[in-house]
């Protein structure tokens, strides 16, 4: 399908690119793909429930005869999704990406200030994809429009956003964008895209042209180019290991957190 935005000349794009968009429900994944392609793709609305149930893949073709798959993935992250059905999610969301991700677009609410729960979910797709998830990383704010109305930069949201953010964008080089996927104005669309863009150019330029693959990425495709049902049994069931494992550790950690906590605060009340 033809689409999206022309390219800029000075842009040196190797494609096709797929890009992967994770994040919480409700931060506007479903609406920043369709800003990327430049139509309207993915089912998206203002909600708080998930509108996403399942991966998508939507490919378009641009001006220029390239290609750009974009991957809208549900919040996987999210409390009320069972591991069964994040683990198939996840394998779906591999499977579709038949020759690695260029980048994993972390969506972001600039109304949530990164809480708690975004923490997290960074923590389990850092354990379950590995260190190179930062290298392939890329941090997309959405609600641009409220910053407008606040008469807020980005910059100036990002230096009062809690130390938590800041760290989690030191260690993906601090390549971020803000999106603003109300307006109307084309010059405005095409503008956030081509600096999204851009970035995803730069993560394929520090990754010598080689986008994002890891020993699950290998396997899946095997299996399923030889079709074998059993062995993509054995795969989700190891998946499944490493996802309870990671899920086990932080609920340890949060336990401990949450234990140090309160016996700060005891102290802290026998000392008045």
């Amino acid at each position: 399908m033809m689409g999206g935005y022309p390219f800029e000349e000075d842009c040196e794009f190797i494609w096709p690119h797929t890009l992967v968009l994770v994040g919480k429900t409700g931060n506007g994944k479903s609406a920043t793909g369709n800003s990327i392609l430049g139509m309207q793709m993915f089912k998206s609305k203002r909600s708080s429930s998930a509108v996403t149930t399942t991966s998508e893949s939507k490919t378009i073709a641009l001006e220029d005869g390239q290609t750009l798959n974009v991957i809208d993935t549900p919040g996987l992250f999210n409390s009320f999704f069972y591991i069964d059905f994040v683990g198939k999610e996840i394998l779906k969301c591999i499977s579709m990406a038949t020759d690695g991700i260029d980048a994993f677009l972390v969506v972001i609410s600039v109304r949530c200030r990164f809480a708690e729960d975004e923490k997290t979910a960074i923590s389990r797709l850092l354990t379950l994809f590995g260190r190179k998830f930062y290298d392939y990383m890329i941090i997309v704010f959405t609600g641009g429009d409220e910053l407008e109305d606040d008469d807020e930069s980005l910059e100036e949201f990002l230096r009062d956003s809690p130390k938590a953010l800041q760290e989690t964008l030191n260690l993906c080089g601090n390549r971020c964008v803000l999106f603003d996927n109300k307006t109307k104005d084309p010059t405005k669309k095409s503008n956030q895209v081509q600096k999204l863009l851009s970035l995803v150019n730069t993560v394929s330029k520090n990754n010598g042209g080689k986008p994002y693959t890891n020993e699950m990425f290998t396997e899946l495709k095997k299996c399923t180019q030889e079709r074998d049902e059993q062995q993509i049994s054995m795969f989700y069931e190891q998946f499944k290991r490493i996802y309870e494992m990671v899920e086990s550790k932080l609920k340890e950690t949060t336990m401990r957190v949450e234990q140090v906590l309160a016996e700060e605060q005891t102290a802290r009340l026998k000392a008045v």
